[in-house]
């Protein structure tokens, strides 16, 4: 659906309910790994200082989950959607995990960080990592310790890359949610930009989200079914 003037853009926002079906749970899963652990303890630069071998515990669990699984039908449709699209897409992810990257989605921005990185509370080095982080690391660049922590965006802190994606929704012709429940800003504000930009929005999730009033088009159901239909119809179209 391309505007006069414009050129062909979707910009796709990624969150939990993506991941979901291949094991990697919401924060709202009635048994997920969110409720064993206190939010404000693991996931805050506060309970980092207070407690940072808590933090880094609740993060390891998540990467050893993060080894064993694997993109499902909805990431797979998605980097089809990139490939064969005649335009540019965008998928901006609130995941910290590389399943749009495993499925063969190259144009990836992670707003949230990514849980195979690793960064310096001191100095913010930055550098890829696959093991566990303990509270005996020292950082390479500045050498100082107790430093090092997950490259993740906690609760508090600004999510990465606002201008750049700002910028992609203000020139987009398609915006499209999928898997995230609307609850949290500021990418629970995207579609109201990208409606100001012109573009047709639509909602893919299980159930309707906060903002699903705000959607030009809505469509529920599971992840890896309603996404591959969406994208064969849209490429079609």
């Amino acid at each position: 659906m391309q505007q006069s003037g414009k050129r062909n853009k979707i910009v796709i926002l990624s969150g939990a309910g993506l991941s979901a079906e291949s094991g990697l749970g919401t924060f709202r899963d009635k048994d997920g790994l969110w409720t064993k652990f206190d939010l404000n303890e693991v996931a805050t630069p506060g309970g980092f200082e207070r407690n940072p071998s808590a933090v880094h515990e609740f993060y390891n669990l998540r990467r050893s989950l993060q080894i064993n699984a694997k993109p499902n039908a909805a990431h797979f449709a998605l980097a089809r959607l990139e490939q064969e699209y005649n335009g540019d897409v965008i998928t901006v992810t609130q995941n910290i995990d590389q399943l749009h990257e495993q499925a063969g989605s190259r144009n990836i921005i992670h707003m949230h960080g990514e849980i195979n990185k690793a960064k310096c509370a001191h100095c913010g080095h930055r550098e890829p990592w696959f093991e566990d982080l303990s509270t005996d690391l020292v950082c390479k660049n500045c050498r100082k310790p107790e430093g090092m922590r997950p490259d993740v965006v906690w609760f508090g802190e600004m999510p990465y890359f606002m201008d750049e994606i700002f910028h992609h929704l203000s020139k987009c012709t398609t915006f499209l949610s999928i898997g995230t429940s609307g609850t949290v800003y500021p990418a629970a504000g995207f579609v109201s930009e990208a409606n100001r930009s012109g573009a047709h929005s639509v909602e893919l999730n299980l159930e309707p989200s906060e903002g699903v009033s705000e959607f030009s088009e809505v469509i529920h159901g599971k992840a890896t079914e309603i996404v591959p239909a969406f994208v064969d119809r849209f490429l079609k179209t």
